[in-house]
């Protein structure tokens, strides 16, 4: 029609376009701008860049132990004049269920708001605390249904969930991507620093594997201070646990304990480098 006019969307393939997908598979030109868009090599840009945002974030680790589960994060600390303990990344979920959290603090919140929920439903529906598996299954369904519509973002955030069974006390721990994909770990790490923690925690599951969450304390306060990168700012390492000392139920572990731990592991780290 006549004074109409059209328009090439950015991004979306006009005339010619076919010639040169091959040159813009895998560079995530034109096909990252859409959560439901593939590119030619079969890679979603956007769930891959939430992955990113977790891996900018500060390092968290989730061990289970012989008597329990221990959680341990890097929380980088964004000014001089922030109070001790604000912005939280560990939370509980309910009495024996804890989660640490990696990426996007907000997003994270949204997710450790909805295990809440989901756990209270059920306990509502059966009188019972839900299973550890079925809470990791229903928040990476949660997780995933904002991977599949254009109307929303994925969550740029990890969880790692931690569980100790009401009855058998056994530990449990959970990693649930921005993907949706939930793994089970004996132990597990997320963040900047996962890739060098991973490696720590097997070599200690190597030389202790029947260590308790007493004992897991300085060796969590060693893997963040080992992998901290100094380039980064300064952080404060919270740690809690669900283990005997808390009753079975999930607690932050008291400041004076941690400081130890943490003084301990200076002192170890230090002496390592004096050797080597």
């Amino acid at each position: 029609a006549q004074g109409c006019s059209f328009r090439r969307v950015a991004g979306f393939p006009g005339k010619g376009a076919h010639n040169n997908s091959s040159e813009m598979a895998g560079t995530g030109a034109g096909y990252d701008l859409d959560v439901t868009t593939y590119s030619p090599d079969g890679r979603v840009f956007q769930v891959e860049y939430a992955g990113k945002a977790v891996e900018n974030s500060g390092t968290s680790v989730a061990i289970c132990c012989k008597d329990g589960v221990v959680f341990a994060s890097e929380k980088f600390l964004l000014s001089k004049m922030l109070v001790p303990g604000t912005s939280k990344r560990i939370f509980p979920v309910h009495r024996h269920a804890g989660m640490v959290v990696a990426g996007m603090l907000p997003d994270a919140r949204q997710i450790v708001n909805r295990a809440r929920s989901e756990a209270t439903q059920y306990m509502n529906a059966y009188n019972e605390e839900m299973p550890s598996e079925i809470l990791a299954e229903r928040l990476g369904l949660f997780m995933h249904a904002y991977t599949c519509y254009g109307s929303v973002r994925p969550f740029g955030c990890a969880v790692l969930m931690g569980t100790v069974d009401k009855e058998t006390k056994k530990p449990s721990v959970f990693c649930v991507e921005p993907t949706g994909m939930a793994f089970k770990y004996v132990g597990t790490a997320i963040g900047k620093g996962k890739q060098a923690a991973k490696t720590e925690i097997e070599k200690m599951y190597a030389n202790s594997p029947e260590i308790t969450c007493e004992q897991a304390l300085l060796q969590v306060a060693k893997i963040i201070h080992k992998v901290h990168d100094e380039k980064d700012k300064d952080f404060e390492l919270e740690i809690s646990w669900i283990c005997p000392a808390s009753n079975y139920q999930h607690a932050q572990v008291a400041a004076q304990k941690v400081k130890a731990a943490e003084d301990e592991a200076k002192r170890i780290l230090e002496a390592e480098q004096e050797d080597d």
